[in-house]
């Protein structure tokens, strides 16, 4: 069966590793924001607000020791260059891993397809999937966690960042900093129950809620359960 591009209701981004099987369908596809990488992944914001800390303890440390104000300003300006150094291979790691993945939802599973160096992917089957929840973020984009069932654990290193941060005993696969969060949260919650998810699509007015609570979307095992 060939792949036909014209079953996708989102503009697709990357070729599935192998056609579907007849009956099953793409819903959703779609790569991590880079801004989202950058700062929530990568912590870009946090790698500048330590130079910025640095600078201004050097600042005051040459204003302390008495030197005059243009030469204790140019002993400290030194630290910018690294400072840009180190944002720009953070930012060029987020290019680069954003690059290279893309999550595809389907009627029967979930799909990743990561990695840099070398492409791999990785199939989740609704019925390994005992919990999904939705993270919201201010811009719009947001994180959808998989809690897997059965014995079977991934891999937190090769699957990061893609990945649920710090649940290392139990690591959860993550579409991590989807945009438009909400509305891919709710097109799984449908295709993993069967109908909408009402707690998904109402977080859609929550967009401007850093921290919005999480809603979850039970797969059919679990609601029967």
């Amino acid at each position: 069966m060939k792949q036909d591009h014209r079953q996708f209701r989102d503009a697709p981004f990357k070729a599935l590793p192998a056609a579907l099987p007849a009956g099953e369908h793409v819903i959703w596809q779609g790569k991590p924001s880079f801004s989202g990488l950058a700062l929530r992944s990568f912590h870009i914001r946090g790698v500048v607000v330590y130079f910025g800390l640095l600078l201004l303890w050097r600042l005051w440390s040459n204003w302390s020791r008495g030197l005059p104000a243009g030469e204790a300003a140019g002993s400290a300006l030194w630290l910018i260059l690294p400072a840009i150094s180190a944002i720009a291979v953070l930012a060029g790691l987020a290019w680069l891993f954003r690059r290279a993945a893309c999550y595809t939802i389907t009627s029967k599973r979930v799909l990743f397809q990561f990695g840099v160096a070398l492409p791999v992917s990785m199939n989740i089957p609704f019925s390994r999937i005992a919990n999904a929840a939705l993270r919201i973020y201010r811009d719009g984009s947001g994180d959808i966690p998989l809690r897997l069932s059965g014995s079977d654990r991934v891999s937190y290193l090769l699957l990061w960042p893609h990945i649920r941060p710090w649940r290392l005993r139990a690591p959860e696969p993550m579409l991590t900093s989807i945009p438009d969060a909400a509305r891919v949260a709710a097109k799984l919650a449908e295709a993993l129950t069967g109908q909408p998810d009402p707690s998904a699509i109402a977080l859609l007015a929550l967009g401007e809620t850093e921290d919005a609570p999480n809603a979850n979307m039970n797969s059919p095992a679990t609601a029967a359960a």
